[in-house]
């Protein structure tokens, strides 16, 4: 069954501030540029707003929370500043995840005209801090802080920064530095996710094993009034086109295969399927040049209803992240739609979902709250996030609270606990103040529960595409599934035989649940998946309880430091060495 889908609307302008009131930077091109994502440590609580509950992992943070040793971890890089960096021709430095001793560092030793920090609003107090050195250290540098935290009410008053940028960084970058705003987007080489890890073992990161990050658009125009990004990049009706159409997006993908030797993609795109052309006109290059890629995107309920099965394995999209928010959840892109009935339609072709719940909607109490969480379990997506029901500074749920008089006064509550894990910052109309944060872990353990491990799920519905296309016609659809389903009979044996021995005693439903897919498994696959189960059962295992030992005694993981350069830092660099080598030069 289709639907209608609604006209995409017409890419959001950049802009909005007339060309005169528009800053320029004296330096123009030649201003010397830093780029910063906010200090770690992060997993801790510490003075700066760090908090344990909020690490700088997207699936251990809120979605695999409670899965312990099972938990997906991983860290994705500061995909907006790398962005920016490769899209200015003024030389520019970008330090991702430094620690305060790293970004002092470099304050010390290197000069800079304009000095970027990009933030979300939980580290307001991090961005302070760092504005503050900034200040200490290059009281000459221009200071500009963007990302969500610049819709922070009156974030001018609380910060030391002369520009805060709200919106895309790209053109406001370009525009400060007298560049030209109409050259085409460069999109930056950088893989989805580094250092992933699972039930004790590194997982590898080989040519080919990890997916490209592909940015094809920022925005949603179905604007949802909790959505962060929909309001940042212009609210309902609006988002921002980095490439219109499927010919431009075909070419980036296939730059990405080439220079990073992957063949699947992660496409940050809030709705990607919403711009029907230009998926429609992606497939038809796929098809004709015959990539066997992999997609792994978000997209809304109806949105996907209103294309054919056919066209969404045809595209490649094997992982879906989507929006179920609640029961009865009165959103356009969840109206009429069976949830439940399309997220089974969909892992019957292999695709698996990643299914978002929200807790604390306005029709949430005490009474039917775990009602709500059983509608979410019932959807048994492989992954599932569960966020509070947060009005964030610049959403339109946001202002309903400020008209309505329930946002709580600052002082009651820190911005760094407001991360969608713990509190809310307003009052609920039906739920008692502190309950909220124990309702959340109760959905995610129930799935957990229920469920059991993503890792589990994920091998249910790898292995339903794969016998389902193992012996399709098309040759591309058959090659994407014979890849994707590579370590079902090996390492995904491994893992369900040391899933099942680590649920035997504590959840015997699940166990047996676990030991019916493994059968599944053998019966596909013979011989090879009854040797392999046991051995690298064994071994995954003793990693397994490796980990949960790491884990009691409080082991956290933090991403590794980045210091990139880009062509003209690149250049003015060795101008400097060759300068300070010759006769009578000057040491850099």
């Amino acid at each position: 069954m289709t639907i209608a889908l609604p006209a995409a609307p017409a890419a959001a302008p950049l802009l909005h501030q007339p060309p005169h009131a528009f800053p320029r930077h004296p330096h123009g091109s030649r201003s010397r540029v830093l780029l910063s994502s906010v200090f770690g440590p992060y997993a801790c609580d510490d003075e700066y707003g760090s908090r344990r509950l909020n690490p700088m992992e997207l699936y251990h943070n809120q979605v695999t929370r409670v899965q312990r040793s099972f938990s997906l971890r991983m860290f994705h890089r500061s995909w907006g500043l790398m962005l920016i960096q490769a899209n200015i021709e003024a030389p520019c430095t970008l330090l991702d995840f430094p620690t305060r001793e790293r970004f002092i560092e470099e304050l010390r030793s290197q000069r800079y005209d304009i000095v970027g920090l990009g933030a979300i609003i939980p580290n307001l107090a991090k961005v302070r801090h760092m504005c503050d050195l900034i200040r200490e250290h290059q009281p000459q540098a221009t200071i500009v802080v963007g990302g969500h935290v610049a819709n922070y009410p009156d974030l001018d008053e609380i910060v030391d920064a002369d520009h805060i940028v709200r919106g895309e960084g790209v053109e406001w970058m370009r525009r400060y530095l007298g560049e030209a705003t109409d050259r085409p987007i460069v999109h930056p080489r950088v893989l989805s996710g580094f250092s992933s890890r699972t039930m004790g073992i590194n997982l590898t990161e080989k040519p080919g094993d990890v997916a490209a990050a592909l940015i094809p658009s920022v925005g949603c125009p179905l604007g949802c009034n909790f959505c962060a990004t929909s309001a940042m990049f212009g609210g309902k009706g609006a988002c921002i086109h980095f490439y219109q159409t499927g010919d431009e997006l075909f070419e980036v993908m296939c730059g990405l295969e080439r220079d990073l030797a992957v063949r699947s993609f992660f496409v940050m795109d809030e709705n990607f399927l919403l711009h029907r052309k230009r998926a429609l006109r992606l497939l038809e290059l796929m098809r004709e040049h015959g990539k066997a890629w992999s997609l792994y995107i978000f997209a809304s309920a109806n949105i996907l209803r209103a294309y054919e099965i056919e066209q969404i394995v045809g595209l490649g999209i094997s992982w879906v992240w989507m929006g179920l928010e609640g029961k009865d959840a009165a959103y356009t892109k969840l109206r009429d739609a069976d949830t439940r009935a399309l997220v089974r339609t969909l892992q019957s072709h292999g695709i698996r979902v990643l299914g978002s719940s929200i807790i604390g909607m306005e029709n949430h109490t005490l009474d039917n709250i775990d009602e709500a969480i059983d509608y979410a379990v019932e959807h048994d997506t492989e992954f599932h996030q569960f966020m509070l029901y947060t009005p964030i500074p610049g959403t339109p749920l946001y202002r309903e609270h400020q008209k309505n008089g329930t946002m709580l006064p600052r002082g009651e509550y820190e911005e760094a606990d407001i991360h969608g894990q713990l509190r809310f910052n307003y009052r609920h109309a039906h739920l008692p103040p502190g309950v909220e944060g124990g309702l959340l872990v109760r959905a995610f353990e129930r799935d957990f529960a229920v469920n059991g491990p993503s890792v589990v799920r994920i091998a249910r519905t790898v292995l339903q595409g794969w016998r389902r296309y193992k012996d399709c016609a098309d040759a591309r659809i058959r090659e994407r599934f014979r890849w994707e389903s590579r370590d079902l009979a090996v390492t995904y044996a491994g893992a369900l035989w040391a899933a099942r021995q680590h649920f035997k005693r504590t959840n015997a439903r699940l166990a047996e649940r676990i030991s019916r897919l493994l059968g599944d498994l053998k019966r596909e696959f013979g011989w090879r998946t009854r040797l392999a189960a046991p051995l690298v059962g064994r071994y995954l295992l003793s990693m397994l309880r490796r980990e949960e030992n790491r884990l009691s005694r409080g082991w956290t993981m933090e991403p590794a430091t980045f210091y990139e350069h880009n062509d003209s830092a690149l250049a003015q660099m060795a101008s400097r060495i060759g300068n300070s080598l010759a006769p009578g030069g000057a040491a850099p």
